[in-house]
């Protein structure tokens, strides 16, 4: 059995690929392509034109967004296969996690502004409250369970 990864690398790996699927069929696209085939190309000595089954599948899943009549669902179902592909390569490379999140960061901000998405994972155990929020404020206001 593989190295399991962190949830941390996982939540990386969801972001990423959140990232990558979002650029496709937008003017990003050429960002995030290389930035990609970069990326995949960490800890080999492979150049871009020597991948050519990532430069392949890159090319087709992009067209097939750009030919979608629904270019968010077409998004929505490849994201589950790009997640596992960096979900992999990270587990191959853990290394190789900042690349993964200076790429996301990158993409991200060349991405027009209805595909910029965020992912937050938030997590609470042993009884724990947690209160998050993105694009705004979270203001809680904890009343004693005490008598005054």
């Amino acid at each position: 059995m593989g190295r399991m990864l962190t949830e941390s690398l996982v939540a990386l790996a969801a972001a990423g690929s959140t990232a990558l699927v979002g650029a496709m069929a937008t003017d990003a696209w050429h960002v995030a392509r290389s930035g990609v085939l970069r990326l995949f190309g960490t800890g080999t000595s492979k150049a871009p034109e020597e991948q050519p089954g990532l430069v392949a599948r890159l090319d087709a899943d992009a067209a097939l967004v750009a030919g979608a009549q629904d270019a968010e669902s077409a998004r929505q179902s490849l994201l589950p296969a790009w997640r596992l592909r960096l979900e992999e390569f990270l587990r191959e490379h853990p290394e190789a996690a900042e690349d993964v999140r200076a790429f996301t960061e990158r993409t991200i901000a060349v991405l027009p502004r209805p595909e910029q998405h965020r992912v937050q994972h938030v997590v609470a155990s042993d009884h724990a409250r947690v209160f998050a929020a993105q694009f705004g404020n979270v203001i809680i206001h904890r009343e004693s369970d005490e008598p005054s």
